[in-house]
């Protein structure tokens, strides 16, 4: 076995954190996550490790996970960094900040074929949340923090 892996390994399992981001395009990515109808309420977090904003809510969106994982509620950060940056700027930051949350990268450049199918409104800015269910849908185009994240769960409808 290559001395390389056995050390990655140990570096994994000494950190707490095994991140495997699994690197998506638009196409799967809708079919995946924009397209479920049952009463699971989506947490879809557009952000990205550059972003200041982003890094400054990221603990409330993996404080909802963990309050929340184990009633239908799914979190999922997806990151738009580059896909070249995963090792040396995104598993470290996730790392760092022990996120247990669902993470995926969107590597579909051409951001002007789908911004406006997550949301009409978009301008694709970053952070943003779009926060759905089988009935209700709620697109946050800004900072949000955890109280105004944990209201929308309490309330299992969504009301924009």
């Amino acid at each position: 076995m290559n001395i390389l892996y056995l050390l990655s390994l140990f570096y994994l399992f000494e950190t707490g954190t095994i991140q495997r981001i699994p690197v998506t395009d638009f196409a799967s990515f809708e079919t995946r996550y924009l397209d479920q109808r049952n009463d699971t309420l989506y947490v879809l977090n557009f952000w990205a490790s550059w972003c200041l904003p982003c890094r400054e809510e990221f603990p409330d969106f993996e404080r909802l996970h963990r309050t929340y994982q184990s009633e239908a509620v799914k979190v999922l950060l997806i990151s738009l960094d580059e896909p070249g940056q995963i090792d040396s700027r995104l598993i470290p930051f996730l790392d760092k900040n022990q996120i247990t949350a669902e993470v995926i990268l969107l590597d579909d450049p051409d951001f002007n074929s789908w911004i406006n199918k997550i949301e009409t409104t978009w301008s694709g800015g970053i952070p943003a949340t779009l926060i759905y269910n089988k009935a209700n849908r709620v697109f946050l185009d800004r900072k949000t923090n955890f109280e105004e994240l944990e209201n929308i769960v309490k309330l299992k409808s969504i009301k924009p």
